[in-house]
């Protein structure tokens, strides 16, 4: 039984893989042409009137939040629009009548998300290394943070799939939840520079935590406590995957 797991597993993962790598142009060039022009408007041209933050470049200080906005918006995007083409195709309901465990499917598609996100993330590194010199801090907390938040993406872009009844629905979550909470999650400015009220405020953002403790990894620079941000990560995705998979051991979004 095991080996039936693992091929099916295996299968879905690379079925979801091929298809990043085949639509390249539709699934990895659009966010690094992106992200290449944030780099080129914001750390050229306003990071140059801007100068320093924290003590850094300002270019040097949005270049961990660029790279991680890549993750995040590839990860979500691949799981909800492969999760719903396979909801609307009706495919997802051969999968769940099939011998495989509701955890392994849930595996087969994230790992297109994450997949996705790395490679994204990788690219738009490379293209930073054009704009600023990159120093690790703590290549540790790079790669966890690059692990967890690709997960977590990819169990919100499940989720979002599976209570999508429309192409639309699928699109308005990263639209206007998504990119706001992006936008408002340090990316581009410290929250120290904030008003005491809106600090406060800014903490109800997780994409707040996983920015600053990515940046921390590259500049050992932080808004909020990593020893904080850390654990209240894992414990999202955690709850997140138990989500997910009771979602699809129920047929949420699949049985009307």
């Amino acid at each position: 039984m095991f080996s039936v797991q693992l091929i099916g597993c295996f299968t879905l993962i690379r079925k979801e893989i091929v298809r990043i790598f085949r639509i390249w142009s539709q699934t990895l060039l659009p966010s690094v042409i992106t992200i290449t022009l944030y780099f080129l408007i914001f750390g050229t041209f306003v990071g140059s009137r801007v100068g320093l933050v924290e003590g850094v470049p300002y270019i040097s200080f949005i270049v961990p939040g660029l790279i991680m906005m890549a993750i995040i918006n590839n990860s979500f995007a691949n799981v909800a629009f492969a999760v719903f083409s396979n909801k609307f195709q009706r495919c997802i309901e051969e999968l769940l009548v099939s011998p495989l465990y509701e955890s392994s499917i849930l595996i087969g598609y994230l790992s297109g998300g994450m997949v996705r996100g790395i490679v994204v993330g990788f690219l738009v590194t490379v293209i930073s290394l054009l704009f600023s010199t990159l120093h690790f801090h703590s290549i540790a907390i790079v790669c966890l943070t690059v692990f967890l938040t690709s997960v977590f993406f990819a169990l919100l872009g499940f989720i979002n799939a599976m209570i999508a009844k429309s192409f639309d629905d699928v699109s308005m979550i990263p639209t206007f939840v998504l990119t706001p909470l992006t936008y408002l999650g340090g990316i581009f400015y410290s929250i120290k520079a904030l008003p005491p009220f809106w600090q406060k405020v800014s903490l109800l953002n997780p994409i707040l935590y996983i920015v600053n403790i990515f940046r921390y990894g590259f500049l050992g620079k932080s808004d909020i406590p990593i020893g904080m941000a850390i654990p209240i990560l894992i414990l999202m995705t955690v709850v997140l995957w138990f989500v997910c998979l009771g979602m699809l051991k129920r047929g949420v979004g699949l049985r009307n």
